[in-house]
């Protein structure tokens, strides 16, 4: 029987390589990500994060699950915004880009429960958590459908879902948009982090992804009971927020 095959980047994988292919990529870039974000987004990044947890609805003592969650850059904000009496979780599926995370917040005194985990099988009791986010790490999963569901799962009733992630630009901008992607991003990847083929992926990962209206419906399928989004910088980013009822 043939195996079942999904995407990767452009190429067409058997679904058991997708998710090793992706570690590959990440164990890779994992130590040059934070500049490489930098000068990808010109800075832009730190916007689109601190955005997302400025808007997000949370309260002091709330229990949140970033997920993905690689250098902790959202996981630092949401400590900040539950304080010491809340419980924020830093997790994600690749052991390099956790690792750099877990190691960036504790020399910045910030101690959280870390662990590594996969998306579409969280080890999470059902309805615990109170915000659940992914920045950036959903275009990466093998089974969007599934993690989706997984994050609804662990949520509590009234629970908020964040989705930050690379979406559809305005039309108007697409042109120019690829160009940027597929010509420096790989360009930009040789020289800082010595890998263009990890950052030629990402540009196609970006292509692969569902757009706004797409992963709007996805999302209700998977049981959140009210979705919408934003978009930011002309559609390059779209934060979506669920809730479950």
């Amino acid at each position: 029987m043939n195996e079942t095959t999904t995407h990767f980047g452009y190429q067409t994988v058997a679904e058991s390589q997708k998710a090793g292919k992706v570690a590959d990529v990440f164990h890779s870039v994992a130590r040059k990500y934070d500049i490489m974000n930098d000068v990808m987004s010109m800075g832009l990044h730190r916007v689109w994060k601190s955005f997302t947890i400025n808007t997000a609805r949370i309260r002091s003592g709330a229990k949140v699950l970033d997920i993905a969650g690689g250098t902790g850059d959202l996981a630092r904000g949401w400590a900040k915004r539950v304080g010491r009496d809340g419980e924020v979780w830093l997790t994600d599926i690749n052991s390099s880009m956790l690792t750099t995370g877990r190691d960036r917040l504790l020399n910045e005194g910030c101690i959280l429960p870390v662990a590594q985990c996969d998306a579409e099988c969280l080890p999470f009791a059902d309805n615990y958590f109170d915000l659940v986010s992914v920045a950036f790490g959903l275009r990466n999963m093998t089974h969007k459908d599934v993690a989706l569901k997984e994050m609804c799962r662990v949520l509590k009733r009234g629970g908020q879902l964040l989705v930050l992630e690379f979406s559809k630009v305005y039309e108007p901008l697409q042109g120019a948009y690829d160009f940027y992607s597929f010509k420096f991003l790989p360009m930009f990847g040789k020289i800082i982090a010595k890998d263009a083929d990890s950052y030629q992926y990402l540009a196609e990962s970006i292509r692969m992804h569902p757009d706004q209206e797409t992963l709007k419906q996805m999302m209700y399928d998977a049981g959140f009971a009210t979705v919408d989004y934003h978009n930011m910088s002309a559609g390059v980013v779209a934060l979506h927020k669920g809730t479950k009822i």
